[in-house]
């Protein structure tokens, strides 16, 4: 009996501390409340299962227990029992992927209007570029990719000298306007992670992966790495502003575009004199 009851303890109370707990999500800040939903249905759905297993044991433990005289009955199969077994899981895990697939879909169609954003990775740091007047980024190459360039853009590219690179810094994004959010890498797996986004990705060295989404709050959030890329790993962190579209675009006209940061370079390195201030 008093182990029945302690499985029992620990299945009620395991409950309902994820029913009360204080930790929690934080606040969403995006369009992906569908995540949250497939999550909640998941939890749900194996939180039944889970009270339903450690019961069935609670009671296995007390029904059966020794009793002097008492005899156990060989019963191999029970084709009914397996019947109900195999129809409530098949259903069970539909239950679970079947929204999933659906929120996969939304995922990754981006809408025609989303407005692209790159993010690059790299120990341990995030550096950002967003198009400039044109609309358009320009291409880049991974053997671009120097102090002077951390973003790799070609500079024969005239649609890629008016982007805007941001590199250590913070970035900006309109409130209730999709963006597409491509990711790059440049030495390790990485992963661009705003909690209050939902929406993630990992980077890959030498793919381009992406995700989407809306703002839909303005606030500032954190921007943390959700994988392991080495010793200062915990120290890779950055800030999202999502502010109103005029504040935004203020902000946007006050960034360095990549042809005033390569032509700042030149002018460096032709001043530049050994042993000279």
């Amino acid at each position: 009996m008093v182990v029945a009851v302690i499985l029992l303890l620990v299945a009620i109370g395991s409950v309902l501390f994820h029913i009360y707990s204080p930790w929690w999500w934080t606040p969403i800040a995006t369009n992906w409340s569908y995540i949250d939903h497939t999550i909640n249905i998941t939890f749900w759905i194996t939180g039944v299962v889970f009270f339903a297993v450690i019961a069935f044991m609670a009671y296995c433990v007390f029904r059966f227990h020794h009793k002097e005289g008492r005899q156990a009955h060989y019963n191999p199969e029970n084709k009914k029992l397996e019947w109900w077994l195999s129809i409530g899981t098949a259903i069970g895990v539909a239950a679970m992927l079947a929204p999933g697939l659906f929120v996969w879909h939304q995922f990754v169609t981006v809408p025609a209007d989303a407005t692209e954003v790159e993010v690059m990775g790299q120990q341990w740091q995030w550096s950002f570029r967003l198009p400039g007047k044109d609309g358009r980024m320009g291409t880049t190459d991974v053997r671009n990719i120097s102090p002077e360039n951390p973003m790799g853009l070609n500079r024969d590219d005239p649609h890629g000298q008016d982007d805007v690179v941001i590199e250590s810094g913070e970035l900006h994004l309109p409130v209730g306007k999709p963006v597409k959010v491509l990711l790059r890498s440049v030495d390790v797996l990485h992963d661009f992670y705003v909690p209050e986004f939902r929406a993630k990705m990992d980077m890959v060295p030498g793919m381009v992966t992406y995700f989407w989404m809306t703002p839909i709050r303005t606030g500032t959030f954190d921007v943390l790495c959700a994988e392991l890329c080495g010793a200062a790993h915990a120290q890779m962190r950055s800030k999202v502003i999502v502010e109103e579209d005029a504040e935004y675009h203020a902000w946007l006209e006050q960034q360095k575009t990549f042809a005033e940061l390569s032509g700042r370079t030149a002018v460096t390195k032709a001043t530049y004199r050994p042993g000279g201030k």
